[in-house]
């Protein structure tokens, strides 16, 4: 008697994928194993405002892997012997400095995007116009031409 074999695999539209990193799913037990951190230590990071879990109906914690990495880091900065505050400013900074790196890409993007668009006005503006007026004959001797000034 043979057996049905089974797909070893379910088809991909059925397949769940994994969640994003800033989805709160982790459970506090979760997140401490993950850190090496004894879940007091989480709850008084909590507390601190270091990290900020997520929280379901009933008020539990839930941790994303964003705030995993970042209770990493909180761990790696003490054991390093920086105090709690200087953890604090290190991660504001470092938040400041990323911000900061984002608005600068955004305006060399803009600056770029503008750059364009002025020579191609320019280049538009040069295939439009004459270089040359017709000359004006005043009254007198005198032959006058005026030429467009370049742009």
């Amino acid at each position: 008697m043979t057996t049905p074999s089974r797909p070893s695999r379910r088809p991909a539209e059925s397949r769940m994928e994994a969640p994003g990193p800033d989805v709160p799913v982790y459970v506090i037990s979760v997140a401490a194993e993950l850190t090496g951190l004894h879940p007091q230590t989480l709850r008084a990071y909590d507390r601190m405002g270091l990290v900020s879990p997520g929280r379901t109906g009933g008020g539990g914690r839930r941790y994303s892997w964003r705030d995993i990495e970042m209770l990493r880091e909180v761990a790696e900065l003490t054991s390093s012997g920086i105090g709690l505050e200087g953890v604090r400013r290190i991660l504001e900074l470092e938040h400041q400095v990323t911000a900061l790196r984002m608005r600068v890409s955004e305006l060399e993007d803009e600056l770029t995007a503008t750059q364009y668009a002025l020579q191609k006005t320019i280049a538009d503006a040069q295939q439009a116009q004459p270089r040359n007026l017709p000359a004006v004959r005043p009254s007198g001797h005198a032959v006058t031409i005026w030429r467009r000034g370049r742009i």
